[in-house]
């Protein structure tokens, strides 16, 4: 073995116990961190939601199928407080929101609210499971051609966003959605004018 050889093995052998140790710090500082964050709600599920940022713009206008073939409209709800959620069948945090959504849903469908999913580019066939096996009994849109990513300007999965009554949005959202959310921000808007 040459010299050099020696003596790169030699670096080795003194740099490689720094890796562990560094992985094993990071992994105590991740965990006291855990530990000291802030609980709300007593739920994992709470953590995860964001606060929606208030908006003030007229819907767009998009018309879609839903997963039986007959074309909807924004416009066909108004009148109705909407929530039009952008998801996909494979999205993670989209399945960890759904649940909240059909409960909130079906809590609040008799005062006039709705959600609108619009699935973003499955085959109806897969979609039709998925409603099925999460229980949405909501008009569930599909989006081939990502449509509805366009008309609210926004490509991350999820996301959502609040039409009033009068056809104006009013809150949006980027990401996973508590029920505490919903009921803070959106429950106001179902019981004006109802």
């Amino acid at each position: 073995m040459t010299k050099s050889k020696k003596k790169y093995r030699r670096k080795q052998k003194k740099t490689f116990p720094i890796i562990p140790v560094a992985v094993g710090l990071f992994l105590i500082g991740f965990a006291v961190l855990a530990m000291v964050s802030p609980k709300t709600e007593g739920n994992a599920a709470s953590l995860n939601s964001v606060v929606p940022v208030e908006v003030n713009y007229a819907a767009p206008e998009l018309s879609l199928q839903n997963i039986e073939g007959e074309t909807e409209s924004l416009a066909d709800h108004l009148g109705s407080v909407v929530l039009v959620n952008n998801w996909a069948t494979w999205c993670p945090p989209c399945k960890a929101e759904m649940p909240t959504l059909v409960a909130y849903h079906n809590e609040h469908s008799a005062d006039g609210f709705s959600v609108i999913a619009v699935e973003a580019g499955e085959p109806a066939d897969v979609v039709s499971q998925f409603v099925q096996s999460y229980g949405m009994k909501f008009p569930v849109w599909l989006d081939p051609n990502g449509a509805a990513l366009r008309a609210f300007g926004n490509g991350t999965l999820p996301n959502s966003y609040v039409i009033d009554r009068t056809g104006t949005v009013r809150y949006a959202w980027t990401g996973e959605i508590s029920k505490a959310m919903l009921e803070k921000y959106v429950t106001p808007l179902i019981e004006e004018n109802n």
